[in-house]
């Protein structure tokens, strides 16, 4: 009666903690079963049911008490398949150590059973540890291992995993056709074994791996399976969905499609304050504005998104906020800030590939890395199983065995120390004798450099000295003799003074070409030989503009050109005389290449902080061809309309000029049409 009593209230038990027809069929059959083989294998179905449930704690409870049946009567296998299962309950809860004791234990017990099918599930256990803690090679080897018996045995559950295990990992050393495939081969089996939950993180991952390699279609697919496969209610992942699906779309410029699931990503983003989901959606939206030429809403989402980004310390995000700002503000032709922003993304982007060199990744090899044929079937543990044996102590043979041996290893640890000590102190005379000839080697290095820098220095003085000399003796040379002889024809009484005075403006024109002249050659000879230092101050431009006017009204009635002057009184901070000298430049050059009835435009304004000041001319303009060949230090000149010459280095003294005041020179022209000249120059000290 008390047996019965006993029965019942043992069946009462499981049925209470049953939660399938399976587990209520299989706990009724354990309870009426004797104890015995039978009972542990009915157990250790009971215990692979909590298991798939994700019990864990009811799982390892039978655990505990089939194993110490198997012990009990001696179940070999049953103690097997405990140690097994107690392994993966360990790996489920993080626990390396024990889960890996277990392993072992379990594939010993499995080889001496000549169980391969055992071995094998074991592997697929210890891949999946080893690839989750990083060491990608050797789980890919014992996962790739496992796979051969599963694929023969055609067990799909074990497979499944087996298959997602390698997928991760291809995925971890960058091998992405590898993870494609075991990926798809996965997804097949989880459609077949109806999980539902492996389908949709097989479509997800397979849909990064795609946008990874530049397959924007098929991604496009997948992240929509995804789309297709979450519940409506599940707003979140939707979210991120419709963020990843709109930056896909921005690759293919489907601008439609990619602002109708941005839209829907920035409002579910919004309602559900995720700054996280938020950020990848304003960098695409602020990318999808600077495409359509919306520059203001891009630049306010790009801003809110680099602010987020700093906050997160999402440095991904925040690598493609600098790319996208530069693109903005080089639109904006806001060069200035575009040049800032270039650089914090190639700091940023230097950082980031450090970091990734810094980490440690797999060998190579590990990317192709197929099954060694010498796979060690049987690998043995380091952990020892202390089994209790019902025989008397050892012997003292036994013990003076124990001995010898001992003494044998210490002495052989002794010859091996010593001959690594006297290794070392070799090796580390070898480094010392080599870091006195590295130092020697970079000595001379520099030496050497020196040297060059000074060969280079007086071949730069003495390309100066003959280019100096060439001008003087061609261009100067040319227009003195002109006023040279003009005045000797005069004294010689050769020219009447009505002569004399028809010919002054032309005379006239030739003592300006040789103070022009002169002017640039002192100062580019000044900048060649690098003693030009700027003293900056406050001045104003107009004035500038007046006096450097006045310089060039009587040549200007000469050829019949008209000054607009559209200056206003404002403030740069430069050296104000190479100011002068530049301002000089461009009015001559402007002069230079008017014909009669054209017009010279002076004009200046602030823009963004900075003084632009512009010379414009109607005049004859440059070719596509020329505008290349300005700035430059090379002599490059062409005669004016009047056949006046030049020495080729006015643009290029100015470029040096403008340059050393932390300013930029560039111009804009059309052949036939005219040219401008601007000049931009900051109105306070700049930061250093």
């Amino acid at each position: 009666m008390r047996k019965f009593i006993t029965l019942s209230l043992l069946l009462i038990t499981f049925f209470g903690f049953s939660q399938t027809k399976e587990i209520d069929s299989l706990t009724i059959e354990l309870a009426f079963q004797k104890e015995d083989s039978l009972k542990v294998d009915t157990s250790l179905k009971l215990i692979n049911s909590f298991y798939n449930l994700k019990d864990y704690d009811k799982s390892l409870d039978y655990i505990i008490k089939s194993e110490k049946l198997s012990n009990d009567i001696g179940y070999q296998r049953g103690i097997a398949e405990t140690a097994y299962f107690k392994a993966l309950i360990y790996a489920q809860k993080d626990d390396y150590i024990n889960a890996i004791s277990g392993y072992n234990k379990a594939k010993k017990l499995f080889s001496d059973l000549n169980d391969t099918l055992g071995v094998a599930k074991v592997h697929n256990g210890i891949g999946l540890i080893e690839i989750k803690r990083g060491n990608f090679a050797k789980g890919l080897q014992y996962s790739l291992s496992a796979i051969t018996t599963l694929e023969k045995r055609s067990l799909k559950g074990e497979l499944k995993l087996a298959y997602g295990n390698l997928a991760k990992a291809y995925q971890s050393v960058k091998a992405y056709d590898k993870s494609v495939e075991y990926y798809l081969k996965a997804l097949d089996l989880q459609k077949e074994l109806n999980d539902t939950e492996g389908i949709v993180q097989s479509y997800s991952e397979l849909a990064g791996l795609y946008s990874i390699k530049k397959e924007h279609r098929k991604a496009i697919e997948y992240f929509e399976k995804v789309l297709a496969a979450t519940d409506a209610e599940n707003v979140v992942v939707r979210g991120n969905i419709y963020s990843k699906l709109g930056g896909e779309y921005l690759k293919f410029n489907d601008y439609a499609k990619a602002t109708d699931y941005l839209v829907q990503a920035y409002n579910i983003s919004i309602r559900s304050i995720d700054q996280s989901s938020l950020l990848p959606v304003l960098n695409n939206l602020g990318d999808l504005n600077l495409r359509k030429s919306r520059l203001i809403v891009a630049e306010r989402q790009l801003l809110q998104a680099g602010a987020i980004a700093k906050e997160l310390d999402n440095k991904v995000e925040l690598l493609k906020h600098y790319k996208l700002m530069k693109s903005l503000d080089s639109t904006k032709r806001r060069f200035d800030r575009a040049f800032v922003w270039q650089r914090e993304y190639y700091n940023l982007k230097h950082e980031l590939d450090m970091a990734q060199i810094l980490v440690k990744t797999e060998p190579e090899d590990a990317i192709n890395l197929e099954l060694d044929p010498g796979f060690d079937q049987i690998v043995k543990t380091d952990i020892g199983e202390n089994e209790s044996q019902n025989t008397s102590g050892p012997t003292n043979k036994t013990s003076n065995k124990f001995k010898l041996i001992f003494y044998i290893l210490l002495a052989a640890l002794a010859i091996v120390s010593t001959f690594l000590i006297l290794t070392y102190l070799k090796q580390n005379n070898n480094v010392r004798h080599s870091q006195e000839l590295e130092e020697k080697s970079i000595k001379l290095e520099l030496q050497n450099e020196a040297f060059e820098e000074q060969i280079t220095h007086l071949e730069n003085i003495n390309n100066v000295k003959d280019k100096l000399f060439s001008i003087v003796s061609h261009d100067l040379k040319d227009s003195l003799s002109s006023i040279n002889g003009f005045i000797n024809l005069l004294s010689d009484g050769s020219l009447s003074r009505e002569e004399f005075d028809n010919l002054i403006p032309e005379l006239s024109e030739n003592a300006n070409n040789a103070s022009l002249l002169l002017f640039n050659l002192l100062n580019w000879s000044k900048s060649q030989m690098q003693s030009l230092e700027p003293k900056p101050s406050l001045f104003d431009i107009q004035e500038v503009f007046e006096d450097k006017v006045k310089l060039i009204e009587g040549r200007m009635e000469g050829k019949g050109i008209t000054l607009i002057d559209h200056s206003l009184r404002d403030f740069a901070y430069a050296d104000k005389s190479m100011f002068e000298i530049v301002v000089q430049n461009l009015l001559a050059n402007a002069l230079k290449f008017c014909k009669k009835g054209d017009t010279i435009t002076i004009s200046n304004h602030i823009s963004n902080g900075s003084c632009i000041i512009s010379i414009a001319d109607t005049g004859i303009g440059i070719s596509k061809e020329n505008l290349s060949k300005l700035f430059k230090n090379t002599s490059f000149t062409t005669v004016g309309t009047s056949n006046e010459k030049g020495t080729g280095l006015g643009l290029s003294i100015c470029k040096e000029l403008v340059e050393l005041n932390h300013g930029k020179i560039w111009v804009e022209s059309t052949l036939n049409v005219g040219s401008t000249f601007y000049v931009q120059l900051p109105k306070s000290k700049p930061n250093t």
